[in-house]
């Protein structure tokens, strides 16, 4: 005779994480009647979100594993359903935290920082840097989210791994809530995940569309208990710019340029634009510096000085902008990016790869502090 309860399995459940939400099973109310006969086979009955849930075989091998590693249990039997769209309208409610439907979660009094990673121009490695920077903090336990705004020349989950097939993954929707792929722990939202096959992947759009994206990825998209959100901002100061700045205008800003003086000339209007809006520059970083081949030499391809260039022309009295860090040329850093395999993870030797984590390092240190900040506690 089997001493196992049906809670006993409950509690076991509790370990299944949905791989979408970030959050038990049991929590999410996926989990329904649970059974367990005087032989011990235990049937369990689990609700995936919607019709087709990309996680469907990963939570039922989960859950068959936890149901099977109960002691007293021996053999189980997972059935599995579809949530009924009163389920999933409370589930949305639930992850929405009791919010009404469109409000942004990160605005001033959020717990979440933002950091809008921006530059002059393109081609200075800022969505590199990004992905790299994001993957860092996440191996550092950090809650991490990215939202690639660079609409036009979106890249992001192309360097985080996430393009198969020569495409992006589509986000599972659950009701009205978009929830974002993720990649090395970081979860990941682009414009490059909603082009349906066979676009050219070209988007071809104006301010009114941009703004809607941006709105509907900070609003739409369930990124749950983030501790940083990290926006892959568009070169330059043009609409992109300028809907993040007038929707976040408490983000804090690091600008990305290269060592060379032209680069570094543009980059710095990009800071002063974001300051424009009220937003902080918190930093600048160096890409593509200086690197020291092995037998000594220094090789500058692209100048030297800029990073700190950049950091003295936005350096104003009352707003100190240092240089947080230099980030070296590095081919492991270019071949990362190709592979969809961050340095930072592939290759963490690599100079360019010590350079980010310092930078990583660095930001966990330099946030705003959160001592008086009223948490977002409920007694229910």
């Amino acid at each position: 005779m089997s001493s196992t309860t049906a809670d006993d399995i409950r509690l076991a459940l509790a370990a299944v994480i949905d791989p979408e939400i970030r959050r038990p099973i049991t929590e999410l109310d996926m989990v329904g009647d649970i059974t367990v006969d005087a032989e011990g086979h235990a049937r369990v009955d689990i609700r995936l979100t919607i019709v087709g849930c990309p996680a469907a075989d990963a939570i039922e091998a989960g859950v068959d594993a936890a149901v099977r590693g109960v002691a007293g249990v021996t053999a189980a039997t997972i059935e599995v359903g579809v949530m009924s769209p009163e389920q999933r309208r409370a589930l949305t409610e639930r992850l929405r935290g009791g919010r009404g439907g469109r409000v942004m979660p990160f605005g001033p009094d959020s717990l979440t920082r933002v950091v809008a990673v921006t530059s002059g121009k393109g081609g200075v490695g800022k969505s590199t840097l990004t992905a790299n920077l994001a993957v860092a903090l996440a191996e550092r336990g950090l809650r991490v989210g990215v939202i690639d705004a660079d609409v036009h020349g979106f890249s992001i989950p192309g360097l985080l791994g996430l393009v198969r097939d020569g495409r992006p993954p589509s986000p599972t929707r659950v009701g009205e809530l978009i929830l974002p792929p993720v990649a090395y722990g970081v979860k990941v939202i682009s414009i490059g995940m909603f082009l349906r096959a066979g676009d050219s992947g070209a988007v071809v759009w104006r301010g009114p569309m941009l703004h809607r994206t941006l709105s509907q990825f900070l609003n739409e998209v369930f990124f749950g208990d983030l501790d940083i959100l990290l926006i892959d901002m568009p070169p330059g100061t043009g609409d992109m710019a300028i809907s993040v700045g007038q929707t976040l205008p408490h983000a804090e800003v690091l600008v990305v340029t290269t060592p060379q003086a032209a680069a570094a000339e543009v980059a710095v209007r990009s800071g002063v634009a974001a300051r424009q809006t009220g937003q902080r520059v918190i930093g600048v970083v160096e890409n593509m510096a200086p690197l020291t081949l092995p037998d000594g030499t220094v090789l500058s391809l692209f100048g030297e000085g800029g990073g700190a260039a950049v950091a003295a022309a936005l350096d104003t009295e009352g707003a100190t902008v240092p240089l947080l860090g230099s980030i070296p040329l590095s081919m492991g850093l270019r071949e990362g990016g190709d592979d969809g395999v961050p340095v930072v993870l592939a290759r963490p030797d690599d100079p360019a790869a010590r350079a980010i984590a310092s930078l990583a390092d660095t930001l966990l240190t330099s946030g705003p502090s959160r001592l008086g900040r009223k948490l977002p506690l409920s007694t229910r």
